[in-house]
């Protein structure tokens, strides 16, 4: 893994086992992906999935959708552009774009809901500061709206 700058991109190679038999990167490694993307954003301004839990608040997926379209095979240099798209009370969205490192075709857009639950599973408003430091993120990542 390989951040390329601090507004949500990071470059990753197709490594042996994220492969199918066909040779080509199978479809739930892109959901790592996305994973790997936000993470590496967040971290990138200042927070962390760690600290949000050790303050005890919780961000589970609730929601997924992927759009391939190109394969990418073994060894392929592949490219995650992440912004935050949404954000709301108790929901947070992130949209990826997908890219080729090589010739930046997009192999695939994705987005991610995430909710805010308690260190019980129980949804909850994101805390105050956490939501000033989301809303920055999302203007941070707002300039590479076009890539995710």
């Amino acid at each position: 893994m390989r951040p390329i700058d601090d507004a949500g991109t990071v470059e990753v190679r197709v490594r042996y086992a994220e492969t199918d038999q066909m040779g080509r990167a199978h479809h739930r490694h892109y959901l790592v992906w996305c994973e790997l993307g936000r993470t590496t954003l967040m971290r990138a301004r200042g927070m962390s999935y760690a600290e949000l839990e050790r303050d005890g608040l919780l961000l589970p997926v609730s929601r997924v959708e992927v759009e391939y379209r190109m394969p990418v095979g073994y060894d392929e240099r592949v490219r995650i552009h992440t912004r935050l798209e949404r954000l709301r009370s108790r929901e947070i969205v992130f949209a990826y774009r997908i890219a080729r490192a090589e010739d930046d075709a997009t192999l695939a857009r994705a987005r991610t809901w995430l909710v805010c639950a308690d260190e019980r599973g129980r949804p909850r408003r994101f805390p105050d500061e956490v939501k000033r430091r989301l809303t920055a993120l999302a203007t941070v990542s707002a300039g590479s709206e076009s890539t995710a």
